[in-house]
């Protein structure tokens, strides 16, 4: 359909990806299963602070019906208007980084300080900043004057990365500082910057990566990675009794509820470490399930990516779908014993609202972007149908072996 206005063309309006959205709640009704099964048994600890075996799956389905507020919103929210808002939510998120080291208002737990105090609930501000750089860097990729051969161009967004990385790092929360390190290089090498680019940021890092790993608590995470047994009441405890309870589920599992090593045994069970219980109470099957879950859900999010017309709605759903999936693929490396501990909750599965509503919304604007009725320019689409045809004649051509 032609608007009438030279250059703008207005696609009719398709259905949103119901595949998407289901696989998404498919994800969360298995979370709300696991989160009870792992919470519901009251050991002396939780007998001493008074909570019974409904508060945790209480407070997670509050949560919910908050991510599915936060979903709606998002995905009525009007073509363009979220690259408008990009930069203030840059700005807020950046705010609201900085507010977890006033008094009183932010919240310590574990020797970190990374929450906000919300009356009776705590919000995690870097998980809204990983979601307010991805749209960034989306507005700043899409723009007409970004140039992928340009080094200044690469330069600026890694100004405003290594910005929130050093908060991150005062936190100290060094999971979400390589997060977003990954997300803002994944997303600058889908929009075609130079491989030498990225390979000396790469190169400059190393020495960053290894003072930071120096850190005593850093260092023994990582000894204890290497050689968890060698220390097996102390620094590898946790990575031990992950592989007990992901062992011990078999090809079946032991039976929902039936798990051994949430009886105190696990810690993190019912956040970080919740797949662990998919594996010991579902077996390899349910494991399996769960993995492709994700699996679908990020081929479904680079299918939006592929189908939209528009060059910001390009790079956006890219990056939601990057950052969903990075943070699935981090966790169940760390569950496996594959990378060394990171406090990375397992998306749509872990109890914890922050990251929830935060990815909730993520699919609101990647179902909003599936519908594909945004509005683009003749220019953005020739460019946009120019580099998949680029794309297509490379993987051609190596094909054929020229």
């Amino acid at each position: 359909m032609y608007s009438g206005t030279p250059g703008i063309h207005l696609p009719a309006a398709k259905g949103y990806d119901k595949v998407l959205l289901f696989v998404m709640l498919t994800l969360l009704v298995f979370g709300t299963i696991m989160i009870y099964s792992s919470t519901a048994v009251v050991t002396p600890l939780l007998e001493k602070k008074n909570i019974s075996e409904f508060f945790y799956i209480k407070r997670h389905m509050l949560t919910m019906v908050l991510g599915t507020i936060a979903l709606f919103a998002a995905y009525k929210i009007k073509p363009g208007l979220i690259e408008k808002l990009a930069v203030p939510l840059l700005v807020l998120s950046g705010l609201l980084l900085l507010l977890v080291f006033v008094p009183h208002i932010g919240v310590k737990a574990g020797g970190a300080k990374r929450w906000l105090r919300l009356g009776f609930t705590t919000f995690q501000p870097s998980e809204l900043v990983k979601l307010a750089m991805v749209v960034f860097l989306a507005r700043y990729l899409s723009r007409p004057e970004y140039n992928p051969d340009n080094f200044g161009c690469f330069a600026r967004p890694l100004v405003i990365m290594a910005a929130f990385q050093a908060v991150f790092l005062k936190q100290p929360d060094f999971g979400a500082a390589m997060s977003l390190f990954i997300l803002t290089i994944g997303m600058l090498f889908i929009a075609g910057t130079r491989l030498r680019y990225i390979a000396s940021l790469l190169i400059l890092a190393l020495p960053v990566i290894y003072k930071l790993a120096l850190e005593p608590y850093r260092l023994k995470r990582i000894t204890s990675f290497v050689d968890p047994w060698k220390d097996p009441q102390g620094s590898g405890f946790q990575l031990i009794q992950s592989f007990i309870s992901l062992g011990s589920g078999g090809l079946t599992g032991l039976g929902l509820g039936e798990s051994k090593q949430k009886l105190s045994y696990l810690p993190a069970k019912h956040t970080d470490f919740i797949f662990c219980l998919v594996g010991e109470e579902l077996g390899l099957i349910g494991a399996s399930i769960v993995i492709a879950l994700f699996l679908v859900l990020f081929m479904r999010g680079v299918s939006v990516a592929n189908r939209t017309r528009d060059r910001f709605h390009y790079f956006l759903a890219y990056g939601l779908t990057m950052m969903i999936a990075v943070q699935a693929l981090v966790n169940f490396s760390v569950v496996t014993g594959m990378v060394p501990t990171k406090g990375l909750p397992l998306p749509f599965m872990s109890y914890g609202g922050s990251a929830l509503l935060v990815n909730m919304a993520a699919v609101g604007l990647l179902l909003r972007i599936s519908r594909g009725d945004e509005v683009v320019s003749g220019a953005a689409n020739k460019d946009i149908i120019a580099r998949k045809v680029a794309r297509r004649n490379i993987y051609s051509a190596q094909g054929t072996g020229r």
